[in-house]
């Protein structure tokens, strides 16, 4: 009964693993409501943000063109990613198709003549970024499950620094939008400089604003906190399809292991059956003989 009792302590590996991710996916299904939630209320504060940046930008020509944030470069020479991941796997596929578009990006750019700077947001984007051997200027890990501002605004400050003073063409964002609760897909976004149709300069907007300082101060620190509140979108996404992918990637860890304990309840059953029909074969005989 040596391979029945090997059985047995297979099936009971794979029951303990069983328990562990079922737990897990109870967890992710509680965070993933939460994430969801969070991520729904973030959304109207940036469309007003936006709402009035866009006519402050409409009915100030002048503050529109002085400003940096606002530029449309002659050439790209040099481009800025955001590359958003989890800290943590056992999501699925998750980081590794957000990672995968990042290295396309960065093989376009790199045949393109265009060099690149690049900051991460999460444990995985950041040791695969130094893996791909880029150029990392900032980095933030152990995010945790709710994106807060101060942890992310100070590494990404030297990005959009470096966007002002014109040293870079452009910035963009890579991350892992929520779809649906099965559905989760990596984003490229552009984030600077902001276009017309980022703005949607297409309403008739005749009245204007008392402004204090001037208009072009004001239009900045609007757009500042207009991509405060992009990037916090999608982190919030992120997070949202993180939880949603590992509750599923874990409901169908637990699927599985319940098929395994199955098939090896089966090879126990018939092990034990085996010797005890070898058992009563020589006992059968040994009768026989007597």
């Amino acid at each position: 009964m040596a391979a029945g009792k090997e059985i047995r302590t297979k099936i009971k590996s794979v029951q303990n693993t069983q328990k562990i991710t079922r737990a897990m996916q109870m967890v992710a299904t509680s965070k993933m409501r939460k994430t969801q939630e969070r991520m729904r209320q973030a959304r109207p504060y940036a469309e007003k943000v936006r709402e009035v940046m866009a006519h402050l930008a409409q009915v100030n020509s002048s503050a529109r063109r002085s400003s940096p944030f606002l530029r449309e470069p002659a050439e790209i020479k040099k481009v800025g990613i955001i590359l958003i991941t989890a800290d943590k796997g056992l999501c699925g596929g998750l980081n590794t198709n957000a990672i995968k578009m990042f290295s396309e990006k960065l093989r376009e750019y790199k045949n393109a003549g265009i060099a690149v700077e690049v900051s991460t947001l999460g444990q995985k984007g950041l040791v695969a970024a130094k893996r791909l051997k880029s150029e990392v200027v900032s980095s933030a890990v152990n995010l945790g499950d709710v994106p807060k501002m101060e942890k992310i605004i100070g590494p990404l400050t030297g990005i959009f620094r470096d966007f002002y003073d014109q040293k870079l063409d452009a910035i963009y964002v890579i991350y892992s939008g929520f779809v649906n609760t099965m559905k989760q897909q990596a984003v490229f976004e552009q984030i600077l400089p902001l276009s017309d149709r980022d703005l949607k300069l297409d309403a008739k907007m005749p009245w204007d604003y008392i402004y204090e300082p001037s208009p072009e101060e004001v239009l900045d620190e609007l757009v500042r906190r207009y991509i405060e509140s992009v990037i916090y979108q999608c982190l919030a996404d992120n997070m949202a399809s993180e939880q949603a992918a590992r509750m599923i990637a874990m409901r169908s860890a637990t699927d599985n292991a319940g098929e395994a304990i199955h098939q090896l309840s089966l090879a126990y059953n018939k092990s034990r059956q085996a010797a005890i029909t070898k058992e009563l074969s020589e006992i059968v005989s040994g009768a026989a003989a007597v």
